[in-house]
Protein backbone atom coordinates (compact mmCIF):
# COMPACT_ATOMS: atom_id res chain seq x y z
CA UNK A 1 0.00 0.00 0.00
CA UNK A 2 1.44 3.39 -1.00
CA UNK A 3 0.33 6.86 -0.09
CA UNK A 4 1.41 10.45 -0.23
CA UNK A 5 0.12 13.64 1.34
CA UNK A 6 1.28 17.26 1.37
CA UNK A 7 0.72 20.26 3.62
CA UNK A 8 -0.11 23.29 1.48
CA UNK A 9 -0.41 26.91 2.56
CA UNK A 10 -3.50 28.41 0.93
CA UNK A 11 -1.92 31.85 0.81
CA UNK A 12 0.96 30.64 -1.36
CA UNK A 13 0.47 31.28 -5.07
CA UNK A 14 3.04 28.91 -6.49
CA UNK A 15 2.41 27.29 -9.87
CA UNK A 16 5.33 24.94 -9.41
CA UNK A 17 3.83 23.70 -6.16
CA UNK A 18 0.48 23.10 -7.81
CA UNK A 19 2.18 21.16 -10.60
CA UNK A 20 3.64 18.83 -7.95
CA UNK A 21 0.23 17.63 -6.95
CA UNK A 22 -0.15 13.87 -7.28
CA UNK A 23 -3.82 13.82 -6.43
CA UNK A 24 -6.98 15.81 -6.89
CA UNK A 25 -8.04 15.06 -3.32
CA UNK A 26 -7.60 17.64 -0.54
CA UNK A 27 -8.29 17.34 3.18
CA UNK A 28 -9.43 20.73 4.52
CA UNK A 29 -8.22 19.98 8.04
CA UNK A 30 -4.99 20.04 10.04
CA UNK A 31 -6.27 17.30 12.37
CA UNK A 32 -3.56 14.64 12.76
CA UNK A 33 -6.24 12.02 13.45
CA UNK A 34 -8.09 12.68 10.19
CA UNK A 35 -4.82 12.82 8.31
CA UNK A 36 -3.69 9.48 9.73
CA UNK A 37 -7.03 7.77 9.01
CA UNK A 38 -6.92 8.80 5.35
CA UNK A 39 -3.23 7.94 5.10
CA UNK A 40 -3.62 4.48 6.63
CA UNK A 41 -6.53 3.79 4.29
CA UNK A 42 -4.14 4.37 1.39
CA UNK A 43 -5.47 7.59 -0.10
CA UNK A 44 -3.25 10.04 -1.97
CA UNK A 45 -4.14 13.55 -0.79
CA UNK A 46 -2.98 16.99 0.20
CA UNK A 47 -3.67 18.93 3.39
CA UNK A 48 -4.98 22.49 3.09
CA UNK A 49 -6.49 23.57 6.43
CA UNK A 50 -9.54 25.82 6.18
CA UNK A 51 -9.72 29.25 7.82
CA UNK A 52 -13.33 28.86 8.95
CA UNK A 53 -14.07 30.26 12.42
CA UNK A 54 -16.23 27.55 14.01
CA UNK A 55 -17.28 29.82 16.87
CA UNK A 56 -18.98 32.17 14.43
CA UNK A 57 -21.71 29.63 13.70
CA UNK A 58 -24.84 29.73 15.86
CA UNK A 59 -26.22 26.33 16.93
CA UNK A 60 -29.58 27.67 18.13
CA UNK A 61 -32.59 26.09 16.48
CA UNK A 62 -30.72 23.37 14.59
CA UNK A 63 -29.78 19.80 15.41
CA UNK A 64 -26.26 18.66 16.14
CA UNK A 65 -26.25 16.79 12.82
CA UNK A 66 -27.21 19.95 10.94
CA UNK A 67 -24.56 21.93 12.81
CA UNK A 68 -21.76 19.54 11.81
CA UNK A 69 -22.96 19.45 8.20
CA UNK A 70 -23.02 23.25 7.95
CA UNK A 71 -19.47 23.50 9.31
CA UNK A 72 -18.15 20.62 7.21
CA UNK A 73 -19.53 22.24 4.06
CA UNK A 74 -18.19 25.66 5.04
CA UNK A 75 -14.70 24.23 5.53
CA UNK A 76 -14.78 22.37 2.24
CA UNK A 77 -16.01 25.42 0.33
CA UNK A 78 -13.42 27.66 1.99
CA UNK A 79 -10.60 25.55 0.56
CA UNK A 80 -12.31 24.61 -2.72
CA UNK A 81 -12.32 28.24 -3.85
CA UNK A 82 -8.54 28.10 -4.15
CA UNK A 83 -8.49 24.62 -5.75
CA UNK A 84 -11.60 24.54 -7.98
CA UNK A 85 -10.59 21.38 -9.86
CA UNK A 86 -9.93 19.30 -6.73
CA UNK A 87 -12.31 17.27 -4.59
CA UNK A 88 -12.12 18.80 -1.11
CA UNK A 89 -13.04 16.96 2.09
CA UNK A 90 -14.55 19.07 4.88
CA UNK A 91 -15.31 17.55 8.26
CA UNK A 92 -16.55 18.64 11.66
CA UNK A 93 -17.03 16.53 14.80
CA UNK A 94 -19.01 17.33 17.93
CA UNK A 95 -20.25 15.42 20.93
CA UNK A 96 -23.97 15.56 21.68
CA UNK A 97 -25.21 14.98 25.22
CA UNK A 98 -29.01 15.06 25.42
CA UNK A 99 -29.13 17.59 22.59
CA UNK A 100 -26.36 19.82 23.95
CA UNK A 101 -23.36 20.25 21.67
CA UNK A 102 -20.09 19.63 23.47
CA UNK A 103 -17.10 20.94 21.54
CA UNK A 104 -13.43 21.24 22.37
CA UNK A 105 -12.49 22.33 25.91
CA UNK A 106 -11.10 25.82 26.46
CA UNK A 107 -8.83 24.96 29.38
CA UNK A 108 -8.23 22.40 32.14
CA UNK A 109 -11.26 23.43 34.19
CA UNK A 110 -13.50 23.17 31.15
CA UNK A 111 -11.97 19.80 30.25
CA UNK A 112 -12.73 18.44 33.72
CA UNK A 113 -16.29 19.77 33.56
CA UNK A 114 -16.86 18.11 30.19
CA UNK A 115 -15.30 14.82 31.31
CA UNK A 116 -17.48 14.57 34.41
CA UNK A 117 -20.57 15.38 32.37
CA UNK A 118 -19.95 13.04 29.44
CA UNK A 119 -18.83 10.02 31.41
CA UNK A 120 -21.98 9.94 33.48
CA UNK A 121 -24.24 8.65 30.68
CA UNK A 122 -24.22 7.59 27.00
CA UNK A 123 -23.56 10.32 24.46
CA UNK A 124 -23.37 10.73 20.70
CA UNK A 125 -20.36 11.59 18.58
CA UNK A 126 -21.47 13.20 15.32
CA UNK A 127 -19.29 14.01 12.34
CA UNK A 128 -20.43 16.12 9.42
CA UNK A 129 -18.73 15.16 6.17
CA UNK A 130 -18.67 17.20 2.96
CA UNK A 131 -17.19 16.72 -0.51
CA UNK A 132 -16.92 19.73 -2.81
CA UNK A 133 -15.52 20.15 -6.30
CA UNK A 134 -16.36 23.51 -7.85
CA UNK A 135 -15.39 22.69 -11.45
CA UNK A 136 -17.50 19.51 -11.48
CA UNK A 137 -20.42 21.01 -9.54
CA UNK A 138 -20.07 18.45 -6.75
CA UNK A 139 -21.48 19.23 -3.31
CA UNK A 140 -22.20 16.24 -1.07
CA UNK A 141 -22.97 16.60 2.64
CA UNK A 142 -23.80 13.82 5.11
CA UNK A 143 -23.36 13.09 8.79
CA UNK A 144 -22.49 9.97 10.77
CA UNK A 145 -23.47 9.26 14.38
CA UNK A 146 -21.90 6.88 16.90
CA UNK A 147 -23.32 6.27 20.37
CA UNK A 148 -20.67 5.95 23.07
CA UNK A 149 -21.42 4.05 26.25
CA UNK A 150 -18.85 5.23 28.82
CA UNK A 151 -17.39 3.55 31.85
CA UNK A 152 -17.77 5.12 35.28
CA UNK A 153 -14.51 6.94 35.93
CA UNK A 154 -12.79 7.17 39.29
CA UNK A 155 -11.51 10.45 40.68
CA UNK A 156 -7.96 9.26 40.02
CA UNK A 157 -8.75 8.51 36.37
CA UNK A 158 -10.30 11.94 35.89
CA UNK A 159 -7.33 13.65 37.52
CA UNK A 160 -4.83 11.70 35.39
CA UNK A 161 -6.75 12.48 32.23
CA UNK A 162 -6.76 16.21 32.92
CA UNK A 163 -3.10 16.22 33.93
CA UNK A 164 -1.78 14.34 30.89
CA UNK A 165 -3.38 16.85 28.51
CA UNK A 166 -4.73 14.30 26.03
CA UNK A 167 -8.03 16.22 26.06
CA UNK A 168 -6.52 19.15 24.21
CA UNK A 169 -8.00 19.88 20.80
CA UNK A 170 -10.56 17.09 21.02
CA UNK A 171 -14.35 17.37 20.94
CA UNK A 172 -15.65 15.96 24.19
CA UNK A 173 -12.19 16.26 25.78
CA UNK A 174 -11.09 12.72 24.94
CA UNK A 175 -9.71 10.60 22.12
CA UNK A 176 -11.11 7.08 21.89
CA UNK A 177 -7.93 5.86 20.21
CA UNK A 178 -5.99 6.86 23.33
CA UNK A 179 -8.45 6.19 26.17
CA UNK A 180 -10.94 3.74 24.65
CA UNK A 181 -10.30 0.65 26.75
CA UNK A 182 -10.22 2.65 29.97
CA UNK A 183 -13.00 5.16 29.31
CA UNK A 184 -15.45 3.37 27.00
CA UNK A 185 -17.48 0.25 27.69
CA UNK A 186 -18.73 -0.13 24.11
CA UNK A 187 -19.94 1.87 21.11
CA UNK A 188 -22.78 1.59 18.64
CA UNK A 189 -21.55 2.76 15.25
CA UNK A 190 -18.28 3.66 13.55
CA UNK A 191 -15.12 3.66 15.67
CA UNK A 192 -13.30 5.99 13.27
CA UNK A 193 -16.22 8.42 13.47
CA UNK A 194 -15.35 8.95 17.14
CA UNK A 195 -11.79 9.70 16.01
CA UNK A 196 -13.07 12.45 13.70
CA UNK A 197 -13.56 10.88 10.27
CA UNK A 198 -16.04 8.05 9.62
CA UNK A 199 -14.03 5.96 7.18
CA UNK A 200 -16.93 3.76 6.11
CA UNK A 201 -18.84 6.85 4.95
CA UNK A 202 -15.67 8.44 3.56
CA UNK A 203 -14.77 5.42 1.44
CA UNK A 204 -18.32 5.00 0.15
CA UNK A 205 -18.72 8.62 -0.93
CA UNK A 206 -15.23 8.88 -2.44
CA UNK A 207 -15.86 5.62 -4.27
CA UNK A 208 -19.00 7.11 -5.81
CA UNK A 209 -16.73 9.81 -7.25
CA UNK A 210 -14.31 7.14 -8.51
CA UNK A 211 -11.65 8.12 -5.96
CA UNK A 212 -10.05 5.06 -4.44
CA UNK A 213 -7.18 4.14 -2.14
CA UNK A 214 -3.86 3.36 -3.83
Amino acid sequence: MSFKFFMVNKSVDNKDLLMMRKSQLILASASPRRRDLLRKAGYCFEIVPSDVDESAYDTNGITSEEHTQILALAKANDVAVGFPNAVVIGSDTVVDLDGEIIGKPDDTDHAEEITRKLFSKPHKVITGFALVCIDKGIEIVEADTTIVYPRQLTEAQIADHITNGQWQGKAGAYGIQETGDEFVDHIDGSFTNVMGLPMELTQRLLGELDIHAQ
